[in-house]
């Protein structure tokens, strides 16, 4: 008889489609802020959204106090009908049921940023610099909004991970606050700040002392953030739909010191060493920039609420056009076939001939 705990479950990516079990009336549109390039796109996918469609369109509440909107009449009909919010202070939780962004990459950590449960569905459009994140192009918007709105979409799952900090003030019952908790989307970055000695950290796996680190600093990745940060200091590619924590080094002062993949359902847990000579300072998408002194704890696990990303295409075609598209991955000119090589080789080749009889021809040493 087999035992069931011998047989692995491997989930085919292909299967995450986009299923709704009730027609979506609300979204939220998030644009980059301080582009005025944005603001013809948001103002056009906005009035299509509220007048042709119907929908309860979410918008954050400082995108309206841009004065380059009042430059645009179709906005001043839909101003009206929008919903707004502020990120501090209001909660979006089960008010939306998904979101469009509009610019780069940080549009999407900014939606992630805006649910620290569960995410709604994200449509992002290539609106910004790089666009890793945004497989969408705006030109045909319509077509491709409708396509989401019927359900034809796959899904790409991006894990999150799910930073806690422990304050050794917390472990002596001297503050009675609740630990900072954080969901990030790309990394949870632990460097050495402005000190300019080595940072000297502890790095522990589900309570196991794994390694100290001695150098710069620290990444911890994600599959999605494998690309950004992560990249930039040696670490290799992972597609996002891999479960997975990336542990990446910052200039180790160690020649041995590789990048390593840890399974994503362990715990680490990274804390200054006893013989560090600074704090560290920890930022967790490039934001909540805080330092960590001797006693206090960072906690990293992988979340039960990823990012279900919308496909322009599919899990696998949108992850290799971006790596050619934003990165270059492999990209060089290609080796000439034999064929067009055929006169270069006939004429060595005659060249060659040329050289024999020439030699033939001198006299011999007497």
């Amino acid at each position: 008889m087999k035992n069931s705990a011998m047989v692995m479950q491997i989930q085919d990516p292909a299967s995450q489609r986009l299923t709704w079990y009730k027609p979506p009336l609300t979204v939220l549109v998030i644009k980059k802020v301080h582009d005025a390039q944005i603001l013809a796109p948001f103002v056009q996918l906005v009035h299509w959204l509220v007048h042709d469609k119907s929908m309860v369109v979410f918008v954050e509440a400082a995108v309206l106090d841009d004065t380059l909107l009042a430059e645009y009449g179709d906005f001043t009909s839909v101003k009206e009908r929008l919903m707004t919010f502020r990120a501090s202070t209001d909660d979006l939780t089960d008010k939306i049921d998904f979101i469009i962004c509009l610019g780069g990459d940080g549009t999407l950590l900014h939606a992630s940023s805006l649910f620290q449960q569960s995410v709604p569905p994200v449509m992002a459009f290539h609106l910004g610099s790089l666009g890793f994140l945004t497989p969408f192009e705006f030109n045909n918007f319509q077509e491709q909004v409708m396509n989401v709105l019927e359900g034809h979409a796959a899904l790409t799952l991006r894990s999150r991970l799910q930073c806690v900090v422990l304050r050794k003030s917390q472990d002596d019952n001297k503050d009675k606050k609740k630990p900072t908790t954080i969901l990030v989307l790309n990394e949870v970055v632990v460097d050495r700040g402005p000190s300019p000695y080595l940072s000297n950290i502890d790095l522990f796996l589900d309570g196991k002392h794994i390694t100290s680190v001695q150098g710069d600093g620290l990444i911890v990745s994600t599959p999605t953030g494998s690309t950004a940060y992560a990249v930039a200091a040696g670490a290799s590619m992972i597609h996002p739909s891999v479960p997975a924590i990336m542990v990446t080094p910052i200039c180790p002062h160690s020649l041995s010191f590789r990048p390593i993949v840890v399974p994503a359902g362990v715990e680490l847990k990274i804390a200054l060493s006893p013989e560090a000579r600074n704090a560290m300072w920890v930022s967790f998408d490039g934001r909540n920039r805080q330092a960590l002194q001797h006693g206090d704890s960072l906690y990293v696990t992988t979340s039960v609420y990823p990012v279900p990303s919308i496909c322009a295409q599919d899990q696998i075609s949108d992850w290799f056009d971006s790596l050619a598209e934003c990165l270059h991955w492999n990209v060089r000119k290609k080796q000439k076939q034999m064929d067009e090589l055929s006169d270069l080789t006939h004429s060595s080749s005659d060249n060659l001939e040329e050289l024999d009889n020439n030699h033939d021809e001198r006299p011999s040493d007497t």
